[in-house]
């Protein structure tokens, strides 16, 4: 049987892509690569980071305030300085950090309206 070894990306609207790329690129140090995308390897995240697949109820709110059916997470070096960096570029932080065993955590709000959760693992 074949199986899935991973997320092989996130992919969702934006009423203005090339926008809202550069906004990330800014603000949380994306790579400024060609195209639509970015390219996150292995090799960029620590050793201790993985990928979680998890549907929700739909009734969750979890996600609120974004009105959107999903959240992306994304593994930063440094979670105090991502929410700054992102308030600082007009996000809205949203929510207390929460800490935990395997890292801590924060949330923010994107220009798109979307909720964004922030991972530092630890």
């Amino acid at each position: 049987m074949a199986r899935a070894l991973g997320v092989g990306g996130v992919f969702f609207k934006s009423p203005n892509p090339d926008k809202l790329k550069q906004w990330y690129v800014r603000w949380l140090g994306f790579a400024s690569e060609e195209g639509p995308g970015v390219a996150f390897t292995p090799a960029d995240l620590p050793l201790t980071a993985f990928c979680v697949w998890s549907p929700f109820n739909e009734d969750t709110q979890y996600f609120e305030p974004s009105g959107s059916s999903f959240m992306v997470n994304l593994v930063v070096d440094d979670l105090l300085a991502a929410l700054s960096q992102v308030r600082e570029g007009g996000a809205e932080v949203v929510g207390d950090i929460e800490r935990y065993d395997y890292g801590s955590f924060g949330w923010f709000i994107d220009p798109d309206g979307n909720k964004v959760e922030l991972w530092q693992p630890g």
